[in-house]
């Protein structure tokens, strides 16, 4: 679903940036705000079906709850969340502005630590701009 979201540089940076730490486990990636989402990414033997306007709206309120609820905890600051389901993982990678959901296959714990600080630190320099 192209909503124009994003320039097609930011669009590839965001998908080489999942697909360089996850390689062929790579299932999908969709580019969210508040407000608006756009699929960067289907890999092609997965169906089109998902309803991501729920996922995306689901994942935004799990954001802004997780992060008032540990706010100020000894756990420290929110970084990331993984869910884990029968067919695959998702990692959501949120800031207050925009987010990235990533679908995969399975993944070591390492892995996923290495595609949340790639794209963590993908949205932290375009918050700077």
């Amino acid at each position: 679903m192209a909503t124009g979201l994003l320039t097609s540089d930011t669009s590839n940076q965001i998908v080489t940036t999942a697909r360089t730490a996850i390689g062929d486990s790579l299932r999908s990636v969709t580019y969210f705000t508040r407000d608006d989402y756009e699929q960067l990414y289907l890999r092609d033997d997965l169906e089109r079906d998902a309803d991501l306007s729920t996922f995306i709206g689901h994942e935004w309120r799990g954001f802004t709850t997780a992060q008032t609820a540990y706010e100020g905890s000894e756990l420290g600051d929110y970084n990331y969340t993984i869910r884990v389901f029968d067919n695959g993982f998702l990692i959501r990678v949120t800031n207050d502005r925009e987010g990235v959901l990533v679908t995969t296959d399975g993944l070591t714990l390492k892995d996923f630590e290495e595609v949340a600080t790639a794209l963590n630190t993908y949205l932290e320099e375009r918050a700077l701009d």
